[in-house]
């Protein structure tokens, strides 16, 4: 019973069935933006027909943050039919990114309306990763 709280606790055994993935996106590339969306869907599909849960987040940050800005995503379009159809999937954006490109521009970063700021994309990652989240770089 110790053991099995332990575990619980440490995030190793997930409570039910559900799955927790986090996905990495750091380079400004429609291709890995597109397949990291495509992995996403197809998981949420997969877990779906098990009946089984799924919560998925997608991280961005450094170049990758261009997933996210509301002027400049190339799949933003996507992004808005994943807001529409799985309330399971989170987009969350790097505020040392963010920081860095106003300092840059002069302008803050206009994000998609989907984007959750997070302080830190990478250490986002790493807590995940402690939390027993799956990590998936595409």
């Amino acid at each position: 019973m110790l053991l099995a709280l332990a575990l619980l606790a440490s995030g190793l055994v997930m409570a039910g069935d559900m799955r927790r993935i986090v996905f990495h996106v750091d380079e400004n590339d429609p291709k890995k933006m597109n397949i990291t969306l495509n992995n996403a869907a197809n998981l949420n599909k997969y877990y779906q027909d098990k009946g089984e849960e799924a919560q998925i987040e997608i991280v961005t940050y450094g170049p990758g943050l261009m997933m996210l800005h509301a002027k400049k995503s190339p799949v933003k379009e996507r992004i808005a039919s994943f807001a529409q159809n799985f309330d399971n999937v989170s987009f969350k954006a790097c505020a040392n990114t963010m920081k860095k490109m106003k300092k840059k521009s002069g302008k803050d970063v206009p994000l998609l309306p989907q984007a959750e700021v997070v302080a830190s994309g990478v250490m986002h990652l790493v807590k995940r990763q402690e939390e027993g989240w799956s990590y998936i770089r595409p």
